[in-house]
């Protein structure tokens, strides 16, 4: 499963996030970008785990209850022309 991950932190934890994202291995912290060189702290991902509990674990302890982490889909052609069949 795909997940996006917003992982949003002020000024003054982004010091905190960056080492705890580190702590969890240069692994986790490379499938990160962050906007905080431009005044965005916030930490952005697009991950491929098993499940959302997996996509929880990438983000700092303490940042968890700011995150947002929702599963996301491609969709083909077609799954667009189902959705418009079951609507009509």
């Amino acid at each position: 499963m795909r997940y996006m991950i917003e992982m949003p932190h002020t000024p003054s934890e982004c010091l905190q996030a960056l080492d705890e994202q580190l702590e969890k291995g240069p692994d986790v912290l490379k499938q990160f970008n962050y906007g905080c060189k431009a005044g965005d702290h916030t930490g952005y991902a697009l991950v491929d785990v098993n499940n959302e509990i997996e996509a929880r674990n990438l983000v700092p302890g303490f940042l968890i209850s700011k995150a947002r982490i929702v599963e996301v889909n491609v969709l083909t052609p077609e799954m667009i022309k189902s959705f418009h069949a079951k609507a009509a």
